[in-house]
């Protein structure tokens, strides 16, 4: 698929990418990726064409732009790595989110009570998010998944190539699908996104208490500091006081 100039891939997009490690794929492939792979290196593992990534990222986010209703649009990730990106993505295009658990059922069985109906399915991963899959199949609903070389493509109607088990690579390629669908709405302009990447990558819960309980005695030892020197500022001008008193 050839795109127009405005629409192509920029190099600062191409060294995000690379930076994330998006074209690392397994050593396994599934039959029906092999169209998207460049090469596989001496140790066995295959590289993924970034065109064909860039491509389908477009071709994503021209699906997504087609459904009216950004609220008919909904984004699944059951892996922790993609499910603060499906958040902010949501936050940033007004689309459904689930992160965590899907519960069977939830577009089949009308009695349940977090039902949905949606037109367009985003997932990140369609192994580990299966049974999503397999109830949008039943709907008739399309699916948009981020597919790594070893991913099944059964019932995904726009697979993009790219390494979807790493944490900076899912928050990066969620982080480009979002500001294209905003480019392609006209809501931003295609010069830049001021929203930065780092929103969108996972964060662990032990380095956040890490930084937390770093920034609080940071805070506390600044706080001491400062009642020290309050204090031998009060201090000195009563001894001054003193001296001259006795002169």
């Amino acid at each position: 698929m050839s795109l127009p100039p405005v629409l192509q891939c920029t190099e600062v997009d191409v060294q995000h990418m690379l930076a994330a490690g998006v074209h690392l794929g397994t050593t396994n492939v599934d039959k029906k990726m092999k169209p998207y792979l460049w090469k596989r290196r001496s140790d066995g593992l295959h590289i993924i064409n970034l065109a064909s990534t860039w491509e389908k990222i477009s071709l994503a986010a021209r699906i997504i732009v087609a459904i009216e209703n950004p609220q008919d649009v909904l984004c699944i990730s059951a892996r922790p790595y993609g499910q603060r990106a499906v958040l902010k993505f949501s936050q940033y295009t007004g689309a459904q989110c689930i992160a965590g658990r899907f519960t069977p059922g939830t577009f089949t069985n009308h009695i349940t009570r977090n039902f949905k109906e949606p037109r367009l399915l985003i997932v990140t991963d369609p192994r580990i998010d299966s049974q999503s899959v397999k109830e949008a199949s039943y709907g008739n609903i399309p699916v948009i998944a981020l597919c790594d070389t070893d991913s099944p493509l059964n019932f995904v109607d726009c697979a993009i190539p790219c390494n979807n088990k790493a944490r900076l690579s899912v928050g990066l390629l969620y982080w480009m699908l979002a500001r294209e669908v905003l480019r392609l709405r006209g809501t931003i302009t295609r010069d830049a996104w001021d929203v930065p990447v780092d929103l969108f990558f996972y964060r662990d819960p032990e380095d956040l208490e890490k930084a937390e309980e770093t920034a609080n005695n940071d805070n506390a030892e600044q706080q001491t500091n400062w009642n020290a020197e309050n204090k031998t500022e009060e201090e000195q001008p009563a001894q001054n006081s003193t001296n001259e008193g006795g002169w």
